[in-house]
């Protein structure tokens, strides 16, 4: 079903400058103040902050994200408190979220909040469907915000929620907020022992939590309410007090070894991380860059929805290396993508207008529109997509593991074969000796991964991609990336690029034939930039992807294809696991796109803590879905594609 397009809020203001929602005809608060409404009703509904102190982690949600006045609350309580927990997650749900002029005109009069309202607001999100995770306070403070309506979005979120915020407008004005469907599905995220709290005693309202089985109690109220609801589950409150530090072991130092590493060593974990490649010398910069970009589509399928996610996540993942000083060469200015025809161009500007996508995600642009933006003259239009850029791979790489001061990384050491001895996993080299053992071992080596006994059930391939190295003076003063059926790049320290190719074979060396494609290519894309280029003259490199039949990576716990038994009428979930054993692989040519949200996924399983996507985007790069299809079908379809 495709996913609702995202309706900012209108907001005004009462005779008494109460902030007031035009859409439910409600306020957003009591008179008496929100704040006051945050800590009396949520906070010490919650007996917060007294329940997260001492604990390794402690998580939050919200039925209404609002003008974030319960968040803000929270995170100073939070701020203010020499016991509080390790990390503190808040999970809220927004259908129709503020502008953020509009968020910035009301914290405007909360100066009490003014530290945590100006970081909010600096990293407030771009107004796209879908779970966008927000990091505050070196990652201790984590705001997952799901934008989209509470009835499509509230099945597919996934935590363990200590504690429940049931706010939203007046259930006379928004009863979509309050029904029986919505108490279930808080039910199901509770963890034993959550508790719940609102400021509303509406009949409807208690009636609901009991059915969904919550012991429900009436309070003093806040402010003109004489009473409010305070609501408890069954059983007792889950243990997180804080862990000594854990370890694992990761294959691969690549774009998804890297970012697992940056994950789990943002909670505390003591990561090793082996490759069989020499350390990088770092005295000349490789001209190498990748593209990132989201996809897009009529339907809004799968696909899309990930790669916006992954997309976004990224780019605020890395904004944050850059300000914590760790150097990046990059450029989020935006990729041109480029029509193939008119029909195309057609459907391109249908697309955007169909999701409403604000203009600072992309915006559909004409011919001289786009040859205005390239500074060429270009074939057709298409989209701007701002959202995008590029990347060189290997400063994010060497970004993500200086970052993390329990990673050490071992480089020049080849993995010939793992093995699960008791309750670790030993990697052992060529000749059969242990290089490392570990409780947690994560495969993010790519193609290499292939030779393991373990991942022989994994149904995806090696394919060769070679990039063009190309003069400056070849692109002039190309100012971003421009795609279409290919990449080129900008120049960066006197080289750009273009490709990638999609090959079969296996050959690790730059080709003349490979240079001509992608010259071809470029012709395309900019016509003219070929010119005086001489295919056998050029410099470029080769990369080896690891491709999945569906396109979409595998990011999570490896499935135990050898012991599975019969799947034919198993969920996901019950699809047996290799213990201890995950992987972040098949990324294809979408590596940048999909390794940050996968590491996240990755770490955020690994610690219980609320996913960082949709459930029905998880289960689509679950490791295990391609052992289920096969049972289900009776054989494994592989049928790879070219690559568009």
């Amino acid at each position: 079903m495709p996913v609702s397009p995202i309706i900012p809020a209108r907001l005004a203001f009462t005779t008494d400058r109460t902030p007031w929602s035009e859409t439910y005809r409600d306020v957003y608060h009591p008179t008496h103040g929100g704040l006051g409404q945050a800590r009396h009703v949520f906070l010490n509904g919650n007996d917060l902050p007294a329940r997260w102190q001492n604990r390794e982690r402690f998580a939050i949600v919200e039925t209404g994200f609002g003008l974030g006045t319960n968040f803000l609350a929270t995170w100073a309580a939070w701020r203010a408190d020499p016991a509080r927990c390790g990390r503190l997650h808040f999970v809220s749900v927004e259908k129709h979220p503020l502008l953020r002029e509009d968020l910035s005109a009301i914290h405007a009069r909360q100066p009490e909040l003014a530290t945590p309202a100006a970081e909010l607001l600096a990293a407030w999100p771009l107004l796209v469907p879908g779970c966008h995770r927000l990091e505050f306070e070196s990652g201790r403070v984590v705001l997952t915000l799901g934008l989209g309506d509470i009835s499509e979005l509230l099945p597919k979120l996934r935590a363990r929620a200590d504690a429940i915020y049931l706010d939203g407008f007046s259930p006379a004005k928004n009863p979509e907020m309050w029904s029986p469907a919505v108490f279930r599905a808080l039910a199901r995220l509770a963890a034993s022992g959550a508790t719940a709290a609102t400021w509303t005693v509406a009949g409807h309202v208690r009636d609901g939590l009991a059915a969904a089985g919550f012991a429900v109690e009436k309070r003093p109220g806040f402010g003109i309410k004489r009473e409010m609801l305070v609501a408890r589950l069954s059983g007792p409150s889950r243990d997180t007090l804080r862990q000594a530090p854990r370890n694992a072991v990761v294959l691969g130092a690549g774009i998804a070894g890297s970012a697992v590493a940056a994950r789990l060593g943002s909670r505390g974990w003591r990561v090793e991380v082996l490759d069989r490649r020499p350390a990088p010398t770092g005295s000349t910069p490789d001209p190498i860059a990748g593209v990132f970009k989201p996809l897009l589509s009529r339907d809004d399928n799968l696909a899309s929805r990930l790669s916006r996610a992954g997309c976004l996540y990224a780019r605020r993942h890395w904004g944050a290396l850059e300000r914590c000083g760790i150097p990046l060469a990059w450029a989020a200015n935006g990729v041109l993508q480029l029509a193939r025809d008119d029909v195309h161009q057609a459907e391109m500007r249908e697309i955007a207008e169909r999701h409403r996508y604000p203009e600072e995600f992309l915006t559909p642009v004409s011919r001289e529109e786009s040859a205005r933006i390239a500074r060429w003259p270009v074939a057709q239009g298409g989209l701007l997509l701002k959202a995008g850029g590029w990347i060189n791979p290997i400063t994010l790489c060497m970004a993500q593991l200086a970052g993390c001061s329990e990673t050490r990384i071992h480089w020049g050491r080849s993995v010939a074969a793992i093995e699960r001895t008791s309750d670790v996993w030993r990697v052992l080299d060529a000749q059969g000796a242990a290089i490392a053992e570990t409780p947690l071992l994560v495969l993010a080596n790519g193609y290499q991964a292939l030779a393991f006994r373990q991942t022989a059930g994994l149904p995806f391939r090696s394919v060769r991609g070679q990039v063009t190295f190309l003069p400056a003076e070849s692109l002039r003063d190309l100012p971003m990336v421009v795609c279409r059926e290919g990449c080129v790049k900008p120049a960066d320290q006197g080289v750009g690029s273009v490709g990638a190719t999609f090959d079969a074979d296996d050959d690790p060396n730059p080709r003349i034939d490979s240079h001509e494609s992608n010259l071809a290519r470029l012709e395309r894309l900019l016509p003219g930039a070929s010119a005086g280029l001489n295919p056998s003259a050029l410099d470029g490199r080769v990369g080896f992807r690891t491709a999945t039949p569906d396109r979409l990576p595998l990011a999570g716990a490896l499935p135990d294809c050898a012991g599975a038994g019969d799947l034919t009428r198993s969920r996901l979930e019950e699809v047996p696991r290799l213990p201890g054993l995950f992987g972040l692989l098949g990324l294809g040519a979408r590596g940048l796109v999909w390794a940050e949200i996968g590491a996240e996924l990755i770490a955020s399983h690994l610690e219980d803590e609320p996913c960082p996507l949709e459930s029905d985007l998880a289960a689509a790069i679950d490791p295990a879905r391609f052992l289920l299809r096969s049972a289900r079908r009776g054989r494994l379809r592989w049928a790879p594609e070219a690559e568009p």
